[in-house]
C-alpha cells in the first residue's frame, strides 16, 4: 500500500528530513540528528510536522453530553476556550485511542445557525476507526462529524521560546493563554486554530492552518532559526515526560487504571459511559498490572517487548525505552504486577540475554522548570 504524505513532504525533504514509514504515512524520523533536535526543544524551540494526525469537528446541540457517553473524563469540567486530554474506551474498558477534546462553545455555521462545537485531535493510526466509531455512536444523536483538517497542515511548535516566537508571528500576547487553552489567531497572515498543547513535556503550541498558510509558516520558522524535528526526537521527548504512546503503553486490551491514567477516570459523575462497568470493577478489586517508570543502572537500553525480571523471574514487559539525552540515563516504561510497582523496587530488564539492573522510579522522568 502506498504511504500517505503530508503537505509538507517536499519541504521536509528539502530541509534534509530522513523519511520513514509511520502509521501509514511517510514521516521524517530526523533532520540534523535526534540528540540535536531533542536539545533544541528542551533549550530553545523546535517545530514538528504532525499533519498525519486526525482532526475532527463535532457539531450539534448537546455535542458534549453525547461525547460524554464515550469517555470516562468529566467533559463538563472544561468550558469554551478550554480543552482536556482523555481516552475513548471499548465495553471492556480497553483504550480505543487517546485524544484531546477542545470545547469551542457555540459556533455559527455558514448559514448563521449556531450550535455546540467540539474539536478532537486523534492519532493517525486510529483516525479511520475512531471516525467510524464516533459516527456510529453520535450521528444517531444528531451530532455531525466532519474532517476539520482536510489538506491542511498541523504543526507543533515546542520549547521555552515557543511563546515568544508565536507572539511575534501573530502580533498577539499569549501569556494569559493557559495550558490546554485555545483560540483562533492570525499567524503570519493566515487564520490558524491554536492550542497550548504538545507532546514533549515543554511549553508549546499546536497549530492547524490551511495548506498554503502551513507551508509558508514552516518555511518562515526554519528561516528564522527554529529547528525542524522528527519522530525520533518526538519519541525521546515524550518518553522523558512519561507521556503514553498508543500501541505501546495503551491499547484496546489496556484500561486507563492499568495505564496509570486513573486521573482521567471520573466515576463520581453520574453519567453512564462505555466501559464504565469494567472500570468500577477494577476500582473495587484492584488491577493485575501497573505501568511504572524504570531507570536502568548501566548504559544498556531497554526496548519495547523486552522482559522485566524480579529475582530472575519474568514478571512484566517493557513498553518503551530509550537513552535520555536530558538525564544521561537509560529510562523505560513497563508493565509489572502491583507488588513490583512500588517506588524503589529493584528489578531487571533482559537485554541480549543479560539481566540489566533497573529500579522503579517516579514518573515523569523529566519535568519542565
Amino acid at each position: 500500500m502506498d504511504l500517505l504524505r503530508t503537505p509538507l513532504h517536499d519541504a521536509i525533504r528539502a530541509a534534509g528530513g530522513r523519511l520513514v514509514p509511520f502509521a501509514g504515512w511517510e514521516m521524517p524520523v530526523q533532520f540534523s540528528g535526534l540528540v540535536a533536535e531533542h536539545q533544541a526543544v528542551r533549550e530553545r524551540c523546535g517545530v514538528f510536522d504532525i499533519s498525519h494526525m486526525g482532526v475532527l469537528t463535532l457539531r450539534g446541540d448537546g455535542a458534549k453530553d453525547a461525547l460524554q457517553g464515550l469517555v470516562p473524563t468529566d467533559l463538563f469540567r472544561i468550558g469554551p476556550g478550554e480543552a482536556c486530554y482523555t481516552v475513548l474506551l471499548n465495553e471492556a474498558g480497553g483504550i480505543r485511542d487517546d485524544l484531546i477534546v477542545y470545547d469551542r462553545g457555540r459556533q455559527a455555521d455558514q448559514a448563521g445557525q449556531t450550535c455546540d462545537e467540539l474539536v478532537l485531535v486523534i492519532n493517525a493510526a486510529c483516525a479511520d476507526s475512531d471516525t467510524a466509531w464516533l459516527r456510529s455512536q453520535l450521528e444517531p444523536l444528531g451530532i455531525a462529524i466532519t474532517d476539520r483538517k482536510g489538506d491542511g497542515v498541523l504543526l507543533a511548535l515546542q520549547g521555552p521560546e515557543a511563546q515568544a516566537r508565536l507572539e511575534a508571528l501573530s502580533d498577539t500576547a499569549l501569556g494569559n493563554l493557559p495550558r490546554f487553552g485555545h483560540r483562533q489567531l492570525s499567524v503570519a497572515g493566515c487564520q490558524a486554530f491554536v492550542g497550548r498543547t504538545g507532546y514533549t513535556g515543554e511549553d508549546g503550541f499546536e497549530l492547524l492552518l490551511p495548506r498554503q498558510g502551513g507551508l509558508a509558516l514552516w518555511d518562515q520558522l526554519l528561516a528564522e532559526g527554529v529547528t525542524p524535528c522528527g519522530l525520533g526526537a518526538r519519541d525521546t521527548l515524550r518518553l522523558e515526560a512519561a507521556m503514553h504512546l498508543y500501541g505501546q503503553e495503551m491499547d484496546s486490551q489496556t484500561t486507563p487504571l492499568e495505564a496509570g491514567l486513573g486521573w482521567l477516570v471520573h466515576l463520581e459523575m453520574p453519567k453512564a459511559f462505555v466501559g464504565r462497568a469494567r472500570l468500577e470493577q477494577q476500582t473495587a478489586e484492584g488491577v493485575q498490572r501497573r505501568l511504572v517508570g524504570l531507570k536502568l543502572q548501566g548504559r544498556a537500553i531497554a526496548r519495547h517487548g523486552y522482559p522485566v525480571l524480579q529475582q530472575g523471574q519474568v514478571v512484566g514487559e517493557v513498553t518503551s525505552g530509550t537513552w535520555s539525552p536530558t538525564l544521561g540515563e537509560a529510562i523505560a516504561l513497563a508493565y509489572v504486577p502491583p507488588a513490583a510497582a512500588r517506588l524503589g523496587t529493584d528489578l531487571a530488564v533482559e537485554i541480549r540475554g543479560k539481566a540489566e539492573p533497573a529500579v522503579v522510579v517516579k514518573r515523569p522522568f523529566y519535568r519542565r522548570g
